[in-house]
């Protein structure tokens, strides 16, 4: 039993960071017009080999003014289901400002409630001094310079959408967190029609994002990998994530667009 307990825990976590790890794809500004607007949201099924574990609520919300600058709101909600809450309760949200002509972070917030591991991070985007300050319940780190350009994990995901994608393309983009500054990678690896569990089909394209700045199960796991499906319009929806790590298969797919 108490190894099942271990396995959904890492199931919810982990299926839970593959959205966000997707949520991190690094992509240069070529449009200038935006794939959404307020009001958009996309839901996600969560699941952990054919097992549902929960779900997660992609949305775009009016902007907001942040420090006196108005700023996009992009806001990320996931939970687990009432059976994964038997052995591990999940309600994590996230809320991401960018500026409006998708350049940059301006601020970043992280309400995480996992089990007993909760935080209550804020991250200050000050692109005066070019430095990202991080707190958690308060509690404060020393400011990390930020690289020109950067994105928190959830707003870079939004920022992809405002590009085509063609195969063969490797990308990059500085995204931070407020502790420490990546590179994000990726490369786009074919064009594909899918059809997702519940019967709806896309023309999509695959990417695949590298693993060489997430710890965790991903670096535990040898050949580890994420492979993401995003629509082939000018929308450019992700609906299927996909990856397999040392504690079983994880699936993500979209249920609902409004």
């Amino acid at each position: 039993m108490q190894s099942q307990r271990t396995s959904y825990r890492k199931a919810i976590v982990w299926i839970t960071i593959i959205l966000l790890s997707a949520a991190g794809l690094p992509l240069p500004l070529q449009a200038s017009g935006m794939p959404f607007a307020p009001g958009e949201r996309l839901e996600y099924e969560l699941r952990w080999e054919n097992i549902p574990a929960g779900s997660a609520i992609l949305e775009v919300h009016s902007p907001k003014t942040i420090n006196g600058e108005t700023a996009h709101h992009f806001v990320l909600t996931a939970q687990s289901n009432a059976f994964i809450d038997l052995f591990y309760k999940v309600r994590d949200r996230i809320d991401a400002f960018a500026d409006l002509d998708m350049t940059c972070s301006v601020h970043y917030e992280k309400r995480q409630n996992e089990g007993r591991h909760k935080r209550n991070e804020v991250v200050v985007f000050d692109w005066e001094t070019h430095e990202a300050r991080y707190t958690n319940y308060g509690r404060s780190r020393p400011a990390i310079d930020l690289m020109a350009g950067s994105f928190d994990p959830l707003s870079a995901f939004y920022f992809s959408r405002t590009v085509g994608l063609d195969i063969g393309q490797r990308l990059e983009r500085p995204i931070t967190d407020g502790r420490r500054n990546v590179i994000g990678r990726l490369r786009v690896v074919a064009r594909e029609k899918i059809t997702l569990q519940n019967g709806v089909c896309y023309d999509t394209f695959r990417v695949e994002p590298e693993l060489n700045q997430v710890g965790g199960v991903f670096k535990e796991s040898k050949d580890a990998r994420i492979h993401l499906w995003i629509t082939a319009d000018e929308r450019r929806i992700p609906v299927r994530i996909k990856s397999k790590v040392v504690v079983g298969h994880f699936v993500g797919e979209l249920v609902s667009v409004r």
